[in-house]
């Protein structure tokens, strides 16, 4: 049979966000190809430490068995191909099982995102992000100085999302930035039984609730979090939302505009995502982090 990744949860990340490479970075964005591609072969033998989303790789790649392999993890990234040896050393040297990689020599990897049927994209780049949520694609630019313990709850998976302009569209932030809070309460309560428009990251939380239903015998499992500014009354039409969906969170923090940080200490994540600057900043002490470059939000940043 030949190779095939359909059924699978496949994630692609760039090297900056599997690996810490920001010293060699440095040297990538003064534009000297010629420096960098040096620089990476002479320390081809010298692992790079972990990054922002190995440990959430890590664990992943822990569901797949010899019978079953329900997880991919594709490096895509603006590497060159020479450059990309040493990537595929650092992830044999710390035991990861990947075996593809998309190296771009400074052009955007996100064009291969369609031929992959990519479940997630991870990068430090914000240009390449957009584009990939431009595409259809779930993507979110990784916060490097994000904390990142792959020690921590080595038997579960935890991931946690904001839910507008995250699992949701933007439909209901736009009222309430264009307008105001109370408004977007009665917008929301009027709605209450109306689902939210479908956000970027829908298809990966969809994902992930069929690998938590396959993976009940598994030694690691999957637990999924809601982490939201919303709270009461405007609760009720985000879990009526997931309910119309089919999936289901395994927690749901309501937290009425409140820090999100705090609340992601206890929760301890693999990765957290946002659309918010602001919000990233909160947890990254808490743990990885990624921004998701969508909506209104991120229109205003642009």
């Amino acid at each position: 049979m030949s190779p095939t990744l359909d059924g699978k949860l496949v994630v692609a990340i760039s090297s900056r966000a599997l690996f810490d490479l920001e010293s060699e970075n440095a040297v990538f964005e003064t534009g000297d190809d010629g420096a960098y591609r040096a620089l990476q072969l002479e320390r081809l033998d010298d692992p790079p430490p972990t990054g922002v989303a190995y440990p959430l790789v890590q664990k992943l790649l822990r569901l797949n068995s010899a019978s079953t392999q329900p997880v991919e993890v594709v490096i895509a990234s603006r590497n060159d191909p020479v450059s990309g040896l040493r990537i595929f050393r650092a992830a044999k040297h710390y035991g990861l099982s990947i075996e593809r990689g998309i190296f771009t020599r400074g052009r955007s990897p996100h064009r291969y995102l369609a031929p992959l049927n990519a479940s997630l994209f991870l990068s430090a780049n914000p240009q390449d992000v957009r584009a990939a949520l431009l595409a259809g694609y779930p993507a979110a630019q990784v916060y490097p100085a994000s904390a990142a313990d792959a020690a921590r709850n080595p038997d579960e998976i935890r991931i946690a999302f904001d839910g507008d302009a995250v699992l949701f569209s933007d439909q209901a932030e736009r009222v309430f930035k264009g307008e105001s809070l109370a408004r977007f309460v009665e917008h929301e309560v009027i709605r209450i039984n109306e689902p939210l428009p479908a956000g970027p990251f829908k298809p990966f939380l969809a994902a992930l609730h069929g690998l938590q239903s396959r993976a009940r015998e598994n030694t690691v499992q999957i637990r999924t979090a809601l982490v939201t500014a919303r709270s009461a009354p405007a609760h009720e039409r985000a879990i009526r939302t997931l309910l119309h969906w089919g999936i289901e969170v395994d927690e749901a923090c309501f937290l009425g505009g409140l820090p999100k940080g705090p609340f992601l200490k206890a929760f301890e994540p693999d990765f957290f995502f946002d659309d918010q600057a602001g919000h990233c900043e909160s947890a990254v002490s808490a743990g990885p982090t990624g921004q998701v470059l969508y909506g209104i939000a991120n229109e205003t940043d642009a």
